[in-house]
């Protein structure tokens, strides 16, 4: 993302921050009502993100000199309706279960002859830099997109879905790393906040697992670009002093086939947004 970009999104929020009343006065807006302004789909930039996402997703590159279109999400190739919303799940051609990111990785290298290596070589978008969303982050959020408005029901019947949630659930629950510390830590409780930010109990509430993933991906205001659960999921591991969680890594897929399945029934509502 350019400087002009940013300026001209930092001037967006300034205007947006202290809204005029009728009388002429100044009066600050809260975080809250500044997400509400931009809930509308048109105005949360994440939408703009999701037309990049078609075109990098249509665009052909590699060895094969491929598009994604072909790609199989779990209801057959090029389906892309409704997929994301059946996400985790198993996959027979790769034996293992499959997030949204993990199987793009898969197609990437399949379709259209990338390296694994070459894939993840930049997979996140760093705001300290100023950038814009990466090619896979926004491939990501297009995909999504198209589950829109749909209830999350990632399957549970192969016997690898049932052993990826039950990875995922001790995951959650086990506290490892120098702060000894477990996702439960944080999402494991009602009532919980680290300053001011409200903390979802995941563990046990099934609405609060609900109103957080029903977003994801979403649009992060504070760092002006689109985040995924992988990307969640990495923040987490980061912000708990652990090694860094590779990308669409087992134990990152077993993390979210858990959230998924905690948070079924949810509509999604995408793109979402977030402070």
């Amino acid at each position: 993302m350019n400087h002009d970009k940013t300026g001209r999104k930092t001037l967006a929020l300034a205007v947006l921050l202290t809204l005029p009343t009728l009388g002429g006065a100044q009066e600050m807006v809260t975080a809250d009502e500044y997400r509400a302004a931009l809930q509308d789909k048109f105005a949360n930039p994440g939408t703009m993100v999701i037309d990049q996402g078609e075109m990098q997703f249509k665009t052909k590159r590699g060895p094969k000199n491929a598009t994604l279109e072909k790609c199989d999400f779990g209801k057959g190739p090029g389906v892309l309706k409704g997929a994301y919303a059946e996400l985790p799940r198993y996959f027979k051609d790769t034996n293992r279960v499959e997030d949204l990111e993990s199987r793009l990785v898969t197609c990437m290298v399949r379709l259209q002859g990338l390296t694994e290596a070459e894939v993840k070589k930049k997979v996140f978008a760093d705001q300290r830099a100023n950038e814009s969303n990466t090619a896979i982050e926004a491939m990501a959020m297009y995909v999504a997109a198209q589950s829109d408005g749909m209830p999350i029901n990632p399957p549970l019947k192969h016997a690898k879905e049932k052993e990826a949630l039950k990875v995922g659930e001790a995951l959650f629950f086990t506290r490892h790393g120098p702060m000894d510390f477990s996702c439960a830590t944080c999402h494991g409780n009602d009532d919980k906040r680290i300053r001011l930010q409200e903390l979802g109990n995941y563990a046990t509430s099934k609405k609060d697992a609900q109103k957080t993933m029903l977003t994801w991906p979403t649009y992060r205001v504070s760092h002006g670009v689109v985040r995924t659960l992988q990307s969640r999921m990495w923040d987490c591991h980061w912000q708990m002093r652990l090694p860094d969680l590779d990308y669409g890594s087992p134990a990152s897929v077993a993390l979210i086939s858990f959230l998924s399945q905690q948070a079924k029934g949810a509509v999604l509502d995408l793109p979402g947004m977030k402070r």
